[in-house]
C-alpha cells in the first residue's frame, strides 16, 4: 500500500467526507448496535451541517487517505478547545481514524495514524489521546501496538445507548525513546 496519498480535506470536500464518514462508521459498528441508534447517530453526528462546523473549526483538521484517487479512509484530529474532553493545549486528540472495510489490514489506518503523530511532533505536543469503544478490540490492539496506554474511561452515546469508551494516551517523549 505504498500508493496511499494523504491529503487535507477542504470545505469543498464535504459531500465526500460525509459519504466516507457514514459508510465507515456503519461498517465498523452496525453489527454490534441496533438500527435505530445507528441511524440517529448517522443523522445527528455525521450530518453535512455538523461536519461543516467541524471542518471550519480552526482547532480541527481532517485528512483523506486516497488510493488511486479513491477515498478509502479518513482522519480527524483536534487541538485545544476542539478536543472532545480534555481540552488540554499540550495534547492532540485523534478523534477519528476510519478505513473502508475492504482496506482493513492493509496499513491504511497506520498511515493515517502516522500522519497524526507527525503533526503532534511538529506542533510540540506532549501527548496524544483518544477514546475507543471497549468492545472494539481491533482498534484497542492497534493503539496498544503503537504504544498507547489506558488512563480513563468515558461515556459515548450512540442514539440512546450509553457505551463505555476506553481513553488511551501516548506520551510523545516516551514514544521517541
Amino acid at each position: 500500500m505504498n500508493d496511499i496519498v494523504i491529503r487535507k480535506i477542504k470545505l469543498a470536500d464535504i459531500a465526500e467526507l460525509q459519504a466516507i464518514a457514514r459508510q465507515t462508521f456503519f461498517e465498523t459498528f452496525a453489527d454490534h448496535n441496533n438500527a435505530d441508534n445507528m441511524q440517529k447517530y448517522l443523522d445527528n453526528n455525521l450530518s453535512a451541517d455538523k461536519l461543516k462546523n467541524e471542518l471550519t473549526d480552526i482547532n480541527s483538521v481532517f485528512y483523506f487517505a486516497c488510493l488511486h484517487n479513491k477515498v478509502i479512509g479518513y482522519l480527524k484530529i483536534n487541538f485545544g478547545q476542539a478536543q472532545t474532553e480534555l481540552k488540554d493545549n499540550s495534547s492532540l486528540e485523534i478523534e477519528r481514524i476510519y478505513v473502508l472495510k475492504d482496506f482493513h489490514g492493509k496499513k491504511v489506518g497506520q498511515v493515517l495514524y502516522d500522519k497524526a503523530i507527525d503533526i503532534a511532533t511538529q506542533t510540540n505536543t506532549e501527548y496524544v489521546w483518544l477514546g475507543v469503544w471497549e468492545k472494539n478490540s481491533r482498534a484497542i490492539n492497534f493503539y496498544k501496538k503503537n504504544g498507547f496506554v489506558e488512563f480513563d474511561k468515558h461515556i459515548f452515546t450512540l442514539g440512546n445507548d450509553e457505551q463505555t469508551d476506553i481513553m488511551m494516551r501516548l506520551k510523545l517523549s516516551e514514544h521517541k525513546a
